[in-house]
Order: structure tokens, then C-alpha cells, then sequence
């Protein structure tokens, strides 16, 4: 039972959604995959509304780097486990919110325990191609309402920012090892990806790290990848796009 207080909080949002769509949000479960630059924001918007029960996934720990871009990262919270970080902002953000941090390694062996108890929608913020690749095949194969988050390193403009199954998607390399790879499996995901439509070829060559220099990834899970130049802006307007969609699939409106 929500307290006087706390429905005053979530009372703009129902004036403008309506009652019926609210009760809705209260009762939706979503999980958030990947709780950096995309999936913090992701996190703090779907709190925000009232989301009521949140899984939160994440394995790694925050670091120097992640400060520039990352909501949950903050001098005083480096070497602290992400996942732990967004449950404790969501339980100060909405208290009745039933949060559940899960510190793991996405991948083959832990998407049963990812997607356990039938989410009503799961936001996919992997930065990490394999782990990324298994997701969203096990999404497409279980015929998972989600929304997918595309690259939003290298991109400057934040009025490039489009919505668009995975098929439609273009000027983003990563959807496009994304399409491979699961076209080679048979797989064609239809559900609403958040990506931006900036040309990269042109991207300035001090934006990428060499993969020998970059820092190395939590317990050495995944392969060592180049580190991408990112701005604040774009990847936190991916996250709230994101949460956005979430939203509005859980208000059943129109999406595309």
C-alpha cells in the first residue's frame, strides 16, 4: 500500500496517462540488462514512473571512466558493484519499488536466471557484443516484449536519435554485427531498438583507445574491447528513450 506521500509523487505522471495506465505501471515488472551510461538513465526513468518491481543486472564495478556518463558513477562510488549502486538510488527514488539487484555475467549459462518470473518488458543496455548477441536471440526465440539499446559512443547529435526494429536500422555499426549474427541463427528481432542515425565514418581517431590500453573488464569476463569517446548527452538521451519506450509498451501505446 502506497503511503499519501508517494502517491503525491507519481501524480503528474498519472494526469497525464491516466489512472488505468499508472495501476499498470505499478504493476509492471522490468528488467534492465546493463547498468552503464544507457541502463542507469534507463534505471532512474522507469523509478521516476513508477515502475514497480525493477531486476537490475549488471557484474561490473564502477570505475574513473564511467564518471563522465554514467548517473551511478560518482568519485565516492568507484570499485562499488553497479547493480547494488542502482537498487540503493531506486529505493531512495520509490520506496514500494520491489528492486532486485543480480550481479552476473550475461550469457548463455545465466539468461534462464536473467529472465525468470515473465517480465512484462526487458531493456537490453549491454555494451558487449557476445553477451549482447545471446540476449537478444534468447529475447527473439522467447517472444519477449523488450527494447534494445544500439551504440551511442562516437555520436555528437542528439537529434539523431531514432527508434526502429533492428532490421531498419542504419549508420550503426553495431546493429550491424548484431543483424549478422543473428540472421546466421534464423533470427529476425522485431522489437523497438534506440539508436542514432549520425554517420561515424568521419569520427575523430583520438575517440578510440587502442583495446591494449583500454582498462580491463570486471573478473576478465568478455573480450578486451576498444574503449569508445562518448559524451554525456547522447548516452543519457539513449537511456531515457529507452525507458521511454518501456513505458509506453507497458501503457500498451503505439510504439512505431
Amino acid at each position: 500500500m502506497m503511503t499519501m506521500n508517494h502517491q503525491e509523487q507519481f501524480r503528474r505522471i498519472e494526469l497525464l496517462l491516466g489512472k488505468e495506465s499508472m495501476a499498470r505501471l505499478h504493476n509492471a515488472f522490468v528488467v534492465v540488462v546493463g547498468l552503464g551510461a544507457v541502463g542507469g538513465f534507463a534505471v532512474e526513468a522507469l523509478a521516476r514512473s513508477g515502475v514497480g518491481r525493477l531486476r537490475l543486472v549488471d557484474y561490473d564495478v564502477v570505475k574513473p571512466s564511467n564518471i563522465n556518463r554514467q548517473i551511478l558513477a560518482l568519485w565516492e562510488t568507484v570499485d562499488r558493484k553497479k547493480c547494488e549502486l542502482a537498487a540503493q538510488r531506486v529505493r531512495a527514488i520509490s520506496p514500494d519499488c520491489r528492486v532486485e539487484p543480480l550481479d552476473l555475467f550475461v550469457h548463455t549459462d545465466t539468461l534462464d536466471t536473467v529472465l525468470d518470473g515473465h517480465p512484462d518488458v526487458v531493456i537490453d543496455a549491454i555494451d558487449s557484443l557476445n553477451p549482447k548477441t545471446e540476449l537478444l536471440a534468447e529475447l527473439t526465440r522467447r517472444n519477449q516484449t523488450a527494447v534494445s539499446s544500439m551504440g551511442a559512443a562516437l555520436r555528437t547529435d542528439p537529434t539523431r536519435i531514432r527508434v526502429a526494429p533492428l532490421a531498419e536500422i542504419t549508420h550503426c555499426p553495431l546493429a550491424a554485427a548484431l543483424r549478422k549474427r543473428l540472421r546466421r541463427r534464423g533470427l529476425e528481432p522485431g522489437f523497438p531498438c534506440v539508436y542514432s542515425d549520425e554517420p561515424i565514418r568521419d569520427a575523430n581517431k583520438n575517440a578510440f583507445v587502442p583495446p591494449e590500453l583500454s582498462e580491463p573488464n570486471y573478473y576478465n569476463q568478455g573480450r578486451k574491447r576498444a574503449t569508445l569517446g562518448s559524451l554525456p548527452t547522447v548516452t543519457g538521451i539513449f537511456g531515457l528513450t529507452v525507458a521511454n519506450m518501456a513505458i509506453q509498451l507497458i501503457t500498451q501505446e503505439r510504439y512505431l
